[in-house]
């Protein structure tokens, strides 16, 4: 075992899934998922179109719940608390769990009111402790220098690469323990893909995250672990070198070297 394994392996559990079966009406999305990820580090989903992985990425903050016929059996806890429990707040697990989304999808008001905007929804009321979480957000997805001038632009005035940092940057704002990545650089040129990358090493100092992605070198770049899924079945789930090296079930290995998906 390496050090960096030896490392996770001693990290506290903050996501665990157990005997996870996800349906949508008679279709099952996902088999019997048992999964645990450690606080601050990158879990990378992978696996062909259609898979199960971004159903069950959405498992984590209850997005799935707006789905018709979508239900769930079985149990997924973060920080050991089950989240599909009838007394659960979904609005305060959704601050404890942020979502970034393939698209960026800034709200059509200003830089400021933007990153503002979970804090708002959530009550709080103080101008000076909002503008410090604004301008803490804004530097932690090295946005601040690009628009520290600009803050009553509108968002949508930004580049496509911009619009998602500021994306993050609004999520960062409540101080979640959890972010949820589907496929944030999908829409994005190689140079803002590149900066998004770089910025995952830094947040993962702090906050634990899990991204959905189809493209194998940037699972291979910037998580800790991987997980394959394929046709609703967690296949392998293991140390990221070891799945893109030495994995061990056959259909992994013919996805990474590219025989199907």
């Amino acid at each position: 075992m390496t050090g960096s394994e030896e490392l996770i392996k001693e990290k506290k559990t903050i996501i665990e899934a157990r005997n996870v079966n996800v349906f949508y009406g008679h279709f099952q999305a996902l088999k019997d998922i048992n999964i645990i990820m450690k606080e601050n580090t990158v879990t990378a989903f992978i696996g062909p179109s259609g898979c199960g992985k971004s159903t069950f990425l959405r498992c984590f903050n209850r997005m799935n719940d707006y789905i018709e016929q979508f239900h769930i059996k079985g149990e997924i806890l973060i920080d050991q608390k089950k989240i599909y429990w009838k007394s659960v707040a979904v609005e305060e697990l959704r601050k404890e769990v942020g979502m970034v989304f393939q698209k960026p999808n800034p709200f059509p008001k200003s830089i400021f009111e933007n990153v503002a905007y979970g804090l708002k929804i959530h009550g709080v009321k103080d101008k000076n402790f909002i503008e410090e979480r604004v301008v803490k957000s804004l530097k932690d997805v090295a946005l601040w220098d690009e628009v520290k001038d600009d803050l009553k632009k509108s968002a949508l005035a930004l580049s496509g690469g911009q619009q998602q940092r500021l994306c993050i940057a609004r999520t960062l704002a409540v101080e979640p323990k959890i972010i949820l990545m589907d496929e944030p650089t999908s829409a994005l040129d190689p140079i803002s893909t590149a900066k998004i990358e770089e910025l995952l090493f830094d947040l993962k100092q702090k906050y634990t995250i899990v991204i959905v992605t189809h493209n194998m070198q940037q699972a291979a770049r910037i998580s800790d672990k991987t997980a394959f899924f394929y046709m609703g079945d967690l296949v392998e789930y293991d140390d990221t070198k070891t799945i893109f090296t030495n994995p061990k079930q056959e259909k992994t290995q013919n996805y990474i070297t590219g025989r199907f998906g």
